[in-house]
């Protein structure tokens, strides 16, 4: 059977939707009870965990669909959709996941992955900005280029050494990083543990899909632009994972959690999956990256000017609101200037 023409049909559509959303909040719900579990098993900080293996599995649907999308030389997707899903892992998912609960943060959060998402943004804000269009030509070495107008394989290769870099720096602390004490700490067999990640991760995924298959199909009957579909319903469809898990992370006061995930899938997004996609197929520089990039880049310092302005390290209810406002802004300026 055709799964367009199955997603087709709106009432199918409808109820893909909601079997989706229900595949999220569950997948969430037992991926945080697993790897809080491992977390506590392990004697590995929350922090950590939230930031390697949650954030790696709730930024599945990024790397599937950007990668996928590079292949197919749909390269505008492949960036919109990192960007966009960053921008709203961080004014959204961080933003909402604050007004739920405050979200205090610790020490190595600070030094280190919050500086490390502010440079993520930076990196491609310099791509956007120091890169000069004009047509790529592989027998000039333009694969190579940065100033071909695209984020090439050696933009690329600059991603991944710093996602390299970051990951070092996860692992080396792993052990030393104390554990935050949490009223839920969640305490179970280890397979059982890591059973519930792997279903959880798969709930997440299937559950994004299949939302951002309806969402897509009923926009296109909609008569929505494909543009405005990549930069908002993919972007939102692929955060989903993030948007569950952090929120019930905050909802159950797992602060750790509910950051770790969101910074560090900002990072996985920008330095991996854009870095790899760079790598399949050159990622040329569309009109808006310059404002898309500028918005993650604007999106990580506000989260460490709230964090640093107060004597408690946290995003407060009232820094969430704003967060969400100042999305809500920019989200309708792009969709009035497409």
């Amino acid at each position: 059977m055709d799964l367009q023409l199955l997603f087709a049909n709106p009432w199918i559509a409808a109820i893909t939707i909601i079997v989706g959303f229900y595949l999220l909040v569950k997948g969430a719900d037992w991926l945080v009870n697993g790897a809080s579990a491992i977390a506590t098993r392990m004697g590995v900080s929350d922090l950590v965990i939230g930031l390697t293996v949650v954030a790696f599995g709730t930024s599945m649907p990024e790397f599937i669909v950007s990668t996928v999308a590079a292949f197919n030389h749909n390269t505008e997707i492949a960036i919109t959709n990192i960007l966009g899903s960053n921008s709203i892992n961080t004014f959204i998912i961080l933003g909402l996941a604050a007004i739920i609960y405050p979200l205090s943060s610790q020490r190595s959060c600070r030094q280190f992955d919050m500086p490390w998402s502010l440079l993520a943004g930076i990196l491609v804000l310099l791509f956007a900005t120091y890169t000069h269009p004009y047509e790529f030509n592989h027998t000039h070495w333009g694969y190579f280029s940065l100033q071909s107008g695209f984020i090439s394989a050696i933009g690329g290769c600059v991603l991944l050494f710093c996602f390299l870099i970051f990951m070092w720096h996860s692992l080396h602390v792993a052990k030393s990083l104390p554990d935050k004490k949490s009223e839920n700490k969640v305490t179970m067999r280890f397979v059982y543990a890591f059973l519930l990640i792997i279903v959880g991760l798969i709930a997440l995924v299937i559950g994004g899909e299949l939302i951002v298959r309806s969402a897509t199909s009923i926009a296109h009957q909609l008569g929505v632009s494909d543009a405005i579909i990549g930069l908002t319903i993919v972007a939102l469809g692929t955060s989903l994972p993030e948007l569950a898990t952090s929120c019930i992370a905050a909802y159950r006061h797992n602060t750790d959690i509910a950051i770790g995930n969101v910074i560090g899938s900002n990072i996985f997004n920008i330095f991996f999956i854009l870095g790899t996609s760079a790598l399949i197929h050159p990622l040329p520089i569309y009109p808006g990256l310059w404002l898309d990039a500028a918005m993650v880049t604007l999106s990580s310092i506000l989260v460490m000017l709230f964090i640093y302005a107060n004597p408690k390290h946290e995003i407060k209810r009232w820094h969430g609101i704003l967060m969400v406002v100042i999305y809500a802004i920019y989200l309708t300026y792009r969709i009035e200037t497409m």
